[in-house]
């Protein structure tokens, strides 16, 4: 007899903890487990905005699955982009654009999320995302070459035009973005004196009323407070209304020239879950508090593309939030109920009471929000650094982001440009190819058309 086949779809905090899970607790006869993600590595997401401002190096928050795992997993590099629940088979695009059918006998959804867009003139020809390694690291250079060619300009225009930054949103990601790219160029000033440092503008908008609503009132205003010390100006209730080359036009009528445009207006589920064909709640795909997919055995889905019910809130319809916290959890349950099914028991719901949250802007500047208790400056910043360096999986990457923490506190930031601006700097439509899911009819058209014997067509 064949062993069971659990597929499991997306290598981001969800999906690999639900592999890592599944490894320890499965006996090798049990089941295969196979993974569907482009890149062999998890990203540590969080710490994306230090990347972008050069405090780490790229690889510090790559984990290699490949080096903390014991090759159990067979590891598919592409990306799912359909799945027929009723033929148990998941269409993946490989990595070299082939097209595959993948059967199984219980999948795992994890697919994660993708930038959240509006219909706003220029916005993904002209903006910069900040979802990937490879946004970062694009965007560290097009900061520092917007500092080289202000510096040797000698229009009074252009050079006022390359030192305006505008960061979209006001969430964690786009507060800490801002933050760190600030420090950075702050910091730089004393390596260009040809730059008046009044010309070096940061602009954080939102259209939110308020800057990362779930701190609350007091920690919200503590950090809008470091940040205008810093120098960035603080606009809510703000959003684009266009994007062009050189400028970009706000909701309330200004027109701030500008090269850079950085958008973090949120996510949204991935594209993945409208092909199933299943009920969603807000984009995100219903389930129950096991993460069952209702209707459908052996579907459990997770993290950021699932309406997992919170049930630590009590209140009727509320949803887990999508953050790494809930989603690593989340995990460990998917798992356990993966195998709980396999062995015909009975399985448990998630419930997870939120530990806080944290909010590093660089420097000794953050403010957290842990267990009740409300921290500002240094101890807040040990407290972050002390969370996202414990959750690292692997002992590699803690020393790597330790090293790089401990350098930078000693020898300051560099400057040092990549290479990667020797060409047109990719936007936002160049990351995130959303046209390449399939709809549910022509999922089952391939099915149907194709083997599912993971043979290329």
């Amino acid at each position: 007899m064949t062993r069971p086949r659990i597929l499991v779809v997306g290598a981001g905090f969800a999906g690999v903890e639900c592999v890592r899970r599944l490894e320890r607790r499965l006996s090798p006869d049990e089941a295969d487990v196979t993974l569907v993600t482009p890149s062999a590595y998890q990203l540590y997401l969080p710490l994306l905005p230090q990347v972008a401002s050069g405090m780490l190096t790229p690889q510090s928050i790559a984990l290699s699955l490949r080096r903390s795992r014991k090759y159990r997993t067979r590891i598919i590099p592409g990306a799912a982009i359909g799945v027929d629940l009723e033929a148990k088979v998941c269409v993946i695009k490989m990595i070299t654009g082939e097209v595959v059918n993948e059967s199984y006998d219980y999948i795992v959804l994890a697919p994660g999320s993708v930038t959240r867009t509006f219909d706003i003139p220029g916005l993904t020809e002209h903006a910069f995302g900040m979802k990937t390694l490879a946004e970062a690291a694009y965007l560290r250079d097009h900061v520092i070459s917007q500092l080289d060619l202000a510096d040797a300009s000698n229009d009074p225009a252009e050079r006022a035009a390359r030192l305006q930054f505008v960061v979209v949103g006001g969430g964690y990601a786009g507060t800490e973005t801002a933050a760190c790219l600030q420090e950075l160029t702050h910091e730089a000033l004393e390596r260009y004196p040809r730059l008046d440092r009044s010309l070096i503008k940061w602009h954080l908008i939102d259209i939110a009323p308020k800057l990362m609503p779930e701190l609350g009132d007091k920690l919200g205003h503590s950090a809008q407070d470091v940040l205008r010390r810093r120098g960035i100006e603080i606009s809510l209730g703000v959003s684009i209304a266009k994007a062009g080359p050189t400028e970009v036009t706000f909701t309330d009528g200004r027109v701030v020239p500008t090269h850079t445009l950085i958008w973090t207006a949120g996510v949204a589920a991935s594209p993945l879950i409208g092909t199933l064909g299943a009920p969603t709640e807000r984009g995100r795909l219903t389930v129950t508090p096991e993460m069952t997919v209702p209707g459908h055995d052996g579907v459990f889905a997770l993290g950021d593309a699932a309406a997992v019910p919170d049930l630590a809130k009590g209140e009727k319809g509320a949803v887990c939030p999508p953050t790494a916290q809930h989603a690593m959890r989340q995990g460990k349950v998917v798992a356990d109920n993966v195998i709980a099914t396999l062995r015909h028991q009975s399985l448990r719901p998630y419930v997870h009471r939120d530990l806080g949250l944290v909010v590093d802007l660089g420097g000794k500047d953050a403010v957290a929000r842990t267990l009740g208790v409300e921290l500002r400056g240094v101890p807040a910043q040990a407290v972050a650094r002390g969370y996202h360096w414990a959750a690292l999986r692997t002992n590699v990457a803690k020393t790597r982001v330790l090293t790089n923490w401990t350098l930078d506190a000693v020898a300051g930031a560099d400057f040092v440009s990549t290479g990667f601006q020797s060409g047109r700097s990719p936007r936002l439509k160049d990351f995130e190819h959303t046209n390449a899911y399939l709809s549910p009819e022509q999922v089952r058209e391939q099915v149907a058309a194709h083997p599912a014997d993971g043979t290329a067509y």
